[in-house]
């Protein structure tokens, strides 16, 4: 299958999910060429009949904006740029992310306001169809020129044919794919290099990502909460749906709509309980969970709108005449929405954590750790420790990123939204928070188990996901090697239907 890309038509979260789960190709659209073939001609028309400066066009970068660049440099100068700002460093971009950056770069391309030739945004989608990946890191992006760093890196293997990649399994020197692709670096022409890295593909990319772990992290939060929930032997009555209509929240009555869904048969939260509240972990998850589905909602339409965005500077607009130099590379708009997703993303394993500690503190009849034979075996009291540890991680990750800024370029770029750091952070969350939920997962079927000893059962879909679970992780009767149990059950997270 192929998705081809209509600078009519919106590129939406969803799609991007059907492109990844489908493995499709992509490919340009007669719209999207006639647009990019006539903002590149009209720039070259622009140049040789304007004879004041042009940003970037015909200028320097940044504090060296005021020096001129004769014509017979101005590829030269493109070349340049790429090679000298290919600074990145620390760990590597992950491989899902990098796909990413190659599908939205060639999608800013396809609105026609960068001036990109057609063979450059061309090469961008034979690289993510080929599955050859540049060696981006993951260090270097200020998030305010646009995500100059790793945008450079990203493009000096697939554009000049420099750097390494990824390409069949292993990394190698881009020559060697150029060689067996028949394929030669690309001349770039004015403003090419700056429209390839004056963007915020970097962020907007982990930010996709991100959201479209949040999204599944959220619907698996209700999943295990539910279970726990029922495991803990909770009450039913904080998510009825009454209850939530006095103070309507969207994400509040989704989630306990999803409670009551995923309980609706349950013996045990049906039968009488003896005491009156639940701790907060279970009484306000509608809250809690809820907030965080809203945060995940507005930080999506953020988001939507950027990928639908040109981000780079200066914007060439060819019906108006114009070659404005602007700040649509700028991230604030990115670099606070992914400090909201971060925390947002993060409660949901702070309260996750909660429950995983009330089912192991020996309540409402349930053994201390959870474990028949507590003192010889230390049962499931280190799992909560470990779950603790990354919680607390995330949380000292939220310290929001768009606040900092440190001026560079000679003081000419002066309040930078430092959204490359949200980016990879809010990404670091999103993973705490997915081994944190399988870690309540892993205490919550256990304690389930124990249940079951009582003759008592949940729900038949909780059932139905507890009997696949156990196909993966086994109760724990005695002292077990615990942390290949925890493996385990992060990936059985990440396999799931949902």
């Amino acid at each position: 299958m192929t998705y081809t890309f209509n600078p009519n038509e919106k590129l939406t979260l969803d799609k991007i999910q059907e492109i990844i789960d489908k493995k499709m190709t992509l490919a340009l659209g007669d719209e999207a060429k006639r647009r990019i073939e006539k903002c590149r001609n009209y720039l070259n028309q622009k140049m040789e009949t304007q004879k004041e400066p042009i940003y970037g066009v015909t200028t320097g970068f940044g504090s060296l904006c005021n020096i001129s660049i004769s014509k017979e440099q101005l590829s030269q100068l493109q070349k340049n740029l790429v090679m000298s700002h290919a600074c990145g460093v620390g760990d590597e971009v992950p491989a899902e992310v990098v796909r990413l950056m190659l599908l939205l770069k060639a999608q800013n391309f396809t609105f026609g306001y960068s001036g990109a030739q057609l063979q450059t945004v061309q090469r961008l989608i034979d690289c993510y169809n080929d599955d050859i990946l540049p060696v981006v890191y993951q260090q270097g992006s200020l998030g305010a020129s646009g995500d100059l760093c790793p945008l450079a890196n990203l493009m000096l293997p697939a554009i000049l044919g420099m750097g390494d990649v990824y390409w069949k399994g292993r990394r190698c020197d881009a020559q060697e794919v150029y060689k067996a692709k028949g394929w030669q670096p690309i001349e770039l022409q004015s403003k090419e290099g700056l429209a390839l890295l004056n963007g915020t593909q970097f962020m907007s990319s982990y930010a996709v990502w991100s959201l479209l772990k949040a999204r599944r992290l959220s619907r698996q939060a209700d999943m295990v909460l539910s279970l726990s929930l029922d495991a803990f032997d909770g009450r039913i009555e904080p998510f009825y749906e009454c209850l939530h209509m006095v103070r309507p929240h969207k994400g509040q009555l989704e989630t306990a709509a999803a409670v009551r869904c995923w309980l609706e048969g349950s013996d045990l939260i049906k039968r009488h309980k003896e005491h009156v509240q639940d701790p907060y972990s279970f009484r306000c998850a509608p809250q809690v969970h809820g907030a965080a589905k809203d945060t995940i909602r507005y930080v999506e339409s953020v988001v939507e709108t950027e990928i639908n965005s040109t981000t780079d500077n200066p914007i060439v607009l060819p019906d108006e005449d114009m070659v404005i130099s602007g700040g649509h590379f700028h991230g604030e708009p990115l670099a606070m929405v992914l400090d909201f997703l971060a925390i947002a993303v993060a409660e949901l394993g702070a309260i996750s954590e909660r429950r995983t500690y009330q089912l192991i503190d020996a309540k409402r009849g349930l053994p201390s750790f959870l474990v028949a034979k507590p003192g010889l075996n230390s049962g499931f009291m280190i799992p909560q420790y470990a779950a603790a540890a990354i919680a607390s991680q995330s949380k000292q990750l939220c310290t929001p990123c768009s606040v900092d800024s440190i001026p560079s370029s000679q003081n000419q770029e002066d309040l930078v939204s430092m959204g490359g750091n949200a980016a990879t952070k809010t990404y670091r969350v999103c993973e705490n928070t997915e081994r944190i939920l399988a870690i309540e997962l892993f205490n919550a079927a256990q304690a389930l188990d124990f249940r079951h000893q009582e003759g008592l059962k949940s729900s038949p879909k909780i059932e139905q996901m507890v009997a696949d679970y156990r196909k993966s992780v086994n109760f724990v009767d005695i002292d077990q090697i615990m942390y290949k149990h925890i493996h385990a059950s992060v990936r059985f997270l990440q396999d799931m239907a949902m």
